[in-house]
């Protein structure tokens, strides 16, 4: 299986980017609601879930690992990487590098949670690539609850988008990175509200193009994943509005099976 962590329901937007581009793999989620969000934590706390989320979907029998959380990614890769022998995928990198290759400006902005922006990971990785390249982040820490408790077309909604891209907006930008699993679930209302001539980066389409792109050219770890197109969700607190969420985005309905780890 492979195996899908984040610390809510954001994550769900890697689970259906991974089904279109690996139709029939089998997969296993787990969505930390009772913790969730992450944004808020200290970098030690997250590395503690990380880690313990990771050892949990590996105990059901998953062969590779995706991080499909920002906040996890932008503080723990080199914690799960080092302690688990397995394939790990985080979402910054495939997302940084997209931006540079459809940026014609090098003007990229990113949004995110607290603790990925002041992290700085997105500013590191894309100067690193290209140092010429301008970044401005700007984190965004209402968005996850609002995700979370289902105000996708609130009027309020719109207002706090709207006043957290405006510093980015007046920067200029010409390609904009979606710094959370959280936040494409809000992608219409972020590109009206910073612009059509902004290209948006999704992190959750990037790092499944990179999964695919790996098995294609590692067939003994392609072999180890099963294909019968079976999917699990565990979460760590049930509630009502994450299955309602869950089913508007992967257009099916699915099963909560509540763990406590």
């Amino acid at each position: 299986m492979i195996g899908i962590f984040d610390s809510g329901i954001g994550g769900l937007t890697v689970v259906r980017a991974l089904t279109e581009q690996l139709p029939g793999y089998d997969m296993i989620y787990f969505g930390d609601t009772a913790h969730t969000p992450y944004g808020s934590k200290s970098p030690e706390t997250v590395i503690t879930y990380a880690l313990r989320n990771t050892d949990f979907l590996l105990s059901k029998s998953a062969k590779l690992i995706v991080m499909a959380c920002n906040t996890a990614s932008s503080v723990a890769t080199d914690r799960v990487t080092e302690k688990f022998d397995v394939p790990v995928f985080e979402v910054i990198t495939p997302a940084a590098e997209l931006s540079l290759r459809t940026s014609k400006k090098n003007r990229i902005g990113v949004i995110g949670t607290r603790t990925t922006i002041s992290s700085g990971v997105y500013e590191k990785k894309i100067r690193a690539l290209n140092p010429e390249a301008k970044v401005w982040s700007a984190p965004c820490p209402l968005l996850v609850p609002l995700v979370e408790e289902g105000w996708l077309k609130k009027p309020e909604t719109r207002m706090i988008v709207k006043k957290y891209l405006y510093p980015l907006k007046v920067r200029q930008i010409d390609t904009l990175i979606l710094g959370c699993t959280h936040y494409p679930i809000l992608k219409k209302i972020i590109q009206r509200k910073i612009g059509k001539r902004v290209s948006i980066i999704d992190s959750s389409e990037t790092v499944a193009e990179k999964v695919k792109n790996f098995l294609e050219q590692h067939p003994e770890t392609d072999h180890l994943l099963s294909k019968t197109g079976e999917s699990r969700f565990f979460v760590s607190d049930v509630t009502e509005q994450f299955g309602k969420t869950a089913k508007e985005m992967l257009r099916r309905n699915i099963r909560l099976e509540h763990v406590s780890i």
